[in-house]
Formats: C-alpha cells, structure tokens, sequence
C-alpha cells in the first residue's frame, strides 16, 4: 500500500549548512568525466580521446607517480610482521627497512597495527615527527603538540569546530584558495572573509589587503578568530618570502588571530631563489614563544615527493594554546577514535626518511630528486604552453602541484556561458572535457577576482604525457576562441 507522507528527509529538509558547502575539485565537471569514462569503456570510440585525464586534484599516483620504495617496504613489514623472521626477507627488503619496522612495532602497543591507538596517535610515532620538525626548523618541537590526522583535512574541520561559533564567527581565508576551507567553514556555520592575492605580482600576499579585509568584517560585527595561510599556495602555487611571513606573524601576534599554516607542499619547491620556511620557525626566530602565538601547522602524506593520498596519513602541530583549550582539541580528537595506523606510520617515515649512511638512502635521494625535478620540468612545460595560448596568461610555478591560468575570455564566450546559466570558466572547462578528455577546475571553484576567469591544472601527469597534452590543449583552444572570436 503506497503511503502518501512525504519521505523522512528531502532536499529542502537537509542541513541548509550542508546544501552551503560547495567542493569543485569533485565537482560537476569531475562527474561528467566519470560518465565520459564509464562511456568509453563500453564505446572505446564515442568520444574523440581514448582516456580521460584528470587533472583536476593532487593525487600523483591516479597518474602514474610510484610510491617511495624505502617507505613502502616499512609499511608492508609493519602489516606483516611475521615475515621480518623469515631468510628470504632479507633478500627481497633493505636492512634499514627491516630495523625502521622492528623499531616501529616497538612503539606500538602489542605491535598491533590493526589496533586503535591514543587518539592523538601512537606516541613514539609522534617522538619521530617532533625529532623531524626539530631538526626540519632548528627549534624545538613537542610530541605532546602533535596530533595524527587521516590526511590534513581532518585538522582543518577539528579547528574549525574549536573556533567558529555562530554565523558571527569569521576565518580569513586567500582567494583564490582550496576549497576545503571554504566548505568546512560553511559546515561548520561561520562566515569566510576573503583577502585577496595579487595576481599581478605573482599571487603576492600583501598584507594591507588582510588588515583592510579585517577592519571591513570587524565593522559589520563579525569577530575574526583565525587566518588561513596556505604555503606553497593551492591552486597559486606561490612561495611566501621570508620577510612576507614575518608580517603576517606579526599581524597575528597585533590581531590576537590564530594563524592556521597550511604546509602540507612544503616539499614542493621548483625555484632557485625560494625555499620553504615553516610559520613556527620564523616565529621562534623573530623570538615569539608559545604565550605570544597560536599557530596550527598542518602537514600530509599525500603531498611532497610522497603522494600517499589513499593512505590518508598526516599532522597538526598546535602551538600557543592554554591547557584548558588543549583538552577540548583533544576531546574532538577523542570522538574520532585515532587516525589510521598506516597513516601514522608513513608520518613519520616522511618527517624521518633514510640519511645519509643508511643502506637506501642513496636510492631513496635518487627517487625523491627525481620525482621533484620531472614535477619542476611538467610545471615549466605546462607554464610556457599556457603563456604560449592567445588570451591566457599564467603566473610561475614556485611551489605545490598546480598552475592557475587566466582566461582572457571573448565576449561572446561569456555570452554563450551565460546562455547556459554556467560561469565563463566552468564553461570552458566543459568544452575542453568534451573535447579532449582533460579534467582542470574552475576558477569560480577556488575564488577569484570578480570579473575574472581561470581555471585550475595539476603538474601530475606523467613527464611523457605532457607534451600530447599541450598539444590537446593548443588545439582546442585555438578552436575555441575561433568559436568565439568578438
């Protein structure tokens, strides 16, 4: 007998903080390519590509990146300890790989992996990652500080729950910036207050924009708890200059904002004249301690050389927080049991790789360069063919895993954008899908200048793919503003 109530939960009946939070990096236009995948697994030949080519997210092994041999082998002999006994074992891992395993399963209760552990992660797991960031920055760090995440967006939503209150609470947050800020603020019911990076001096944080964009929310009563830095930047891929960051601690330190640095592509450097400098050590070095700064660092596994994102491993580092806050961080820890053990492990392996020395180093420094200098070779490809394309301009690649072109785009494009009730850029991001099988992000999707227009590609495909994919771009392109011509 069919009931005529109407069912228990419909779209006008979910959270409206749910329906608020928007994710372009998984967004319609990575939907249409898993339809187009799915088609051309049934009709090899209905689309004019044979595969579909996702850069639209930062996960270097869905394209081919191998995993780090060293870190792999600890992590199989950590789930299978009972081969560690066997003959054979050490003929098929390195030494140093053997005794990292004993040495980790030591610390491990039961030497259980598949056992929950302290919810701030197994602590002499976190011993290794202080003794990595020490030796990382050159000022001390504490096991206690640290908390093992499932990946860096867990630390986002566990401070965003701590800080925002109410619709009244705001985070300053980069435009154009990763969407998982801007989502886990909607989730959690604050109000994001954009500060916008200069694209004419290379996404340049300048510092008179945040106060100006601060003083702004505080006159319409919101209260500012916290700012949101990402270096290297995501999608921009800029690299903060060391006097740069001093200005924003300083800022912090003025505003009483808790400074929450997301560093999770500090690996990730490809220019000569910059390097990457944690918050935390600039403050310790401009002598600013634990009473003077509250400062959230988050690092991943998924990012660097590494590219572990399925294994969902990572940190927060949280500084400059009383007792008292400390418990109830980790009593939201608490609720989630602990992050995975694998994660942890890959952690701290990444925060204390093999050294110098050691039996695997010298092929492990082989892997890392040369994955981080082909990544440095696809950024500079990717850059000159964009700045090659007539109406696209695009800054260099310091850091991270991405560009962020600008779309000059033709009036008539808008037009026809608008036709179909998309914005310019989500427009042609379809247009280049359909053409070529390539999957890039809207800019509308991270933030940006109103009025314009880019979109958002991963460095990540492998280095032998580049160059057909420049050549797919450089032709769809010229078709496309052909199309549009004013």
């Amino acid at each position: 007998m069919g009931s005529t109530q109407s069912p228990p939960v419909t779209f006008a009946s979910i959270n409206p903080k749910v329906l608020k939070c928007e994710y372009a990096v998984r967004g319609e236009i990575v939907s249409h390519a898993q339809r187009l995948q799915q088609e051309l697994q049934t009709k090899p030949d209905l689309h004019p590509f044979d595969e579909i080519l996702y850069c639209n997210i930062g996960n270097p092994q869905s394209l081919g990146q191998q995993p780090v041999t060293f870190f792999r082998e600890v992590l199989a002999l950590c789930d299978h300890p009972s081969i560690l006994d066997k003959s054979e074992t050490h003929a098929l891992f390195s030494s140093d790989a053997i005794a990292r395993a004993r040495q980790i399963l030591d610390l491990i209760p039961g030497r259980a992996t598949g056992a929950y552990s302290h919810s701030q992660g197994i602590k002499g797991l976190r011993d290794a990652i202080a003794a990595g960031i020490t030796a990382r920055d050159g000022f001390p760090a504490n096991a206690d500080d640290i908390f093992l995440t499932d990946g860096a967006s867990p630390a986002v939503h566990m401070m965003m729950q701590l800080l925002i209150r109410s619709e009244k609470d705001g985070i300053l947050c980069p435009i154009p910036q990763y969407p998982l800020y801007s989502a886990s603020i909607a989730l959690h019911g604050g109000s994001l207050v954009p500060y916008y990076l200069d694209e004419a001096a290379g996404w340049g944080l300048e510092i008179f924009q945040v106060k100006k964009q601060l003083e702004d929310a505080r006159s319409k009563g919101i209260a500012v708890r916290a700012i949101v830095v990402i270096n290297p930047g995501n999608p921009t891929g800029q690299v903060l200059a060391e006097e740069n960051q001093r200005e924003i601690v300083e800022f912090c330190e003025k505003e009483g904002l808790v400074l929450l640095a997301d560093e999770v592509y500090q690996e990730n450097i490809y220019v000569e004249n910059k390097k990457f400098n944690s918050f935390k050590k600039i403050a310790r070095s401009m002598g600013y301690g634990e009473k003077d700064l509250s400062l959230v660092s988050c690092q991943s596994v998924s990012k660097g050389y590494y590219g572990e994102c399925g294994k969902r491993g990572g940190y927060m580092e949280v500084t400059g927080f009383s007792a008292d806050v400390r418990e109830q961080i980790y009593k939201v820890a608490s609720v989630n049991l602990c992050s995975n053990i694998s994660g942890q492990i890959l952690a701290s392996l990444v925060m204390n790789p093999p050294k110098v020395g050691d039996e695997s180093y010298e092929s492990f420094a082989a892997e890392k360069n040369g994955i981080l200098s082909s990544l440095a070779r696809r950024a500079k490809a990717l850059e000159d063919a964009f700045n090659g394309l007539v109406g696209v301009t695009c800054n260099k690649a310091e850091g991270a895993m991405y560009l962020f072109p600008r779309l000059h785009l033709p009036q008539k494009a808008i037009e026809a954008a608008k036709a179909v009730n998309a914005a310019p850029d989500a427009f042609y991001a379809r247009r280049l899908l359909d053409a070529t099988g390539i999957v890039v992000v809207p800019g509308s999707g991270f933030g940006q200048v109103p009025g314009t227009w880019h979109f958002r590609c991963t460095i990540l495909p492998q280095e032998d793919k580049i160059p057909a994919i420049i050549a797919r771009l450089k032709a769809f392109h010229e078709s496309f503003m052909g199309e549009f011509c004013d």
